[in-house]
């Protein structure tokens, strides 16, 4: 007599009985959403703050890689030279909670996961509109976290300007989630109010196990798990934007870029002059610097700049993968002094600075009126009271006060003054 063996019937993820952790629930997943709900705030209104530090207007948007924004690509308001550590925070923290939140996001994803399954796909308008925002939000969410990642190791595995792609993600993610936060804040509420889960509505069912598997952590063990991934990510992560000795506790901070050596030169390095294609002949004893505006131009050596009056600012250069340099101790010619060459030195006016690097983002920048005008924002000779080396942009770079490291640009050919916007 032929044994019959057990048949085992295959659940799909379609099926309630498919999800049976016993932590799911309105009142978990209201938890983790409200965490969200500050966190991605804050992060949304920084990245806005970083939008607006680059002056997005300014000569047709030179200092923009946005192209074709329309209303998206609004212009906030005339970035502020003070306080001169202002972009260091403001990105510091836009970097430093995202890559904190991975854990919080990874938790309610996964406390929401059954709902991404349910069938039939929409039982209402209501449901329908609230399915339709929470794809747009997971599928953002997942898009935008992963995108920032990369950036800051400066991995550019997807195809694509980064900046385009973020910025266009960003308010795809945005309506999402200002949407499920309309839909879903009555329910959120009535979770969190009660101190166990309320009796689940019909759209909150499958987010309860029918046949829940034994639990092996409490749902106060789960939070503990997701909040304690982020706060062992803050602590590995910040110390790259605070700077000096928290510097050594940033394990995981963003990429360990090129070696920069020691010395006065030797703090943080984006781009090499290598990597940019910046050949000795270049900034050799042949370089010029020139200077353009109202009408005017003059040519500088080197050693022409060097004699003229020669000012100090210590500033940091914060970028915006969210690392930032200890204050530098720079020196060199102020930009309002340079425009004084051409005739307008009372009130000068915007600048757009072009770099001996050929090919690239932000081989041209633009710098308006008010960072000009900023005594402290200079056309830096020298840092540490050393000559600058050549991958922090001898024969001379910009070093403006609160502005972003991409806009302080490196190895200086020409400045040409007049209005931008």
């Amino acid at each position: 007599m032929r044994a019959h063996l057990p048949v085992s019937r295959f659940t799909p993820p379609t099926s309630p009985s498919f999800w049976r952790s016993p932590l799911r629930g309105p009142r978990l997943t209201a938890l983790l959403g409200v965490v969200l709900l500050a966190g991605i705030t804050l992060l949304f209104v920084t990245g806005l703050l970083s939008y607006a530090a680059y002056n997005p207007n300014l000569a047709g948007g030179v200092n923009d890689k946005t192209p074709d924004k329309g209303v998206l690509g609004f212009y906030l308001f005339a970035w502020p030279t003070g306080p001169h550590w202002l972009y260091r925070v403001t990105q510091g923290v836009h970097v430093t909670l995202g890559v904190a939140l991975v854990p919080v996001l990874l938790a309610k994803l996964w406390s929401v996961i059954p709902k991404l399954f349910t069938l039939p796909p929409a039982r209402s308008l209501g449901h329908a509109l609230e399915r339709l925002s929470l794809l747009l939000l997971v599928g953002g969410a997942l898009f935008e976290f992963v995108t920032g990642i990369l950036n800051i190791q400066l991995d550019y595995l997807f195809p694509g300007s980064f900046y385009a792609l973020h910025f266009y993600g960003a308010w795809v993610f945005i309506g999402a989630f200002v949407a499920h936060v309309v839909l879903r804040m009555p329910r959120t509420v009535r979770a969190l109010r009660e101190r166990r889960d309320p009796e689940a509505d019909a759209d909150d069912t499958e987010l309860v196990a029918r046949e829940p598997a034994p639990p092996t952590v409490s749902r106060r063990g789960a939070l503990w798990l997701a909040g304690g991934g982020s706060l062992l990510l803050l602590a590995t992560t910040a110390g790259q934007s605070i700077g000096g000795w928290w510097r050594r506790t940033a394990l995981l901070a963003p990429h360990g870029g090129a070696d920069p050596g020691s010395g006065p030169n030797g703090f943080q390095i984006n781009k090499t002059a290598a990597y940019a294609g910046i050949r000795p002949q270049d900034t050799g004893d042949d370089w010029r610097l020139t200077v353009e505006g109202g009408g005017r131009q003059v040519r500088l050596s080197r050693a022409e700049l060097l004699r003229m009056p020669q000012h100090e600012a210590a500033l940091p250069i914060a970028c915006v993968e969210g690392w930032s340099t200890d204050d530098q101790l720079w020196s060199g010619v102020r930009l309002r002094d340079l425009a004084a060459l051409v005739g307008l030195g009372e009130r000068p006016p915007d600048v757009l600075v072009e770099s001996l690097q050929l090919h690239g983002a932000f081989r041209r920048a633009a710098l308006r009126a008010n960072q000009v005008r900023d005594g402290r924002a200079l056309l830096a000779l020298r840092v540490g009271g050393a000559e600058l080396s050549e991958d922090h942009g001898r024969p001379a770079r910009i070093i403006v006060p609160a502005a972003p490291g991409v806009v302080n640009t490196k190895w200086v050919a020409r400045l040409t003054f007049g209005e931008l916007s």
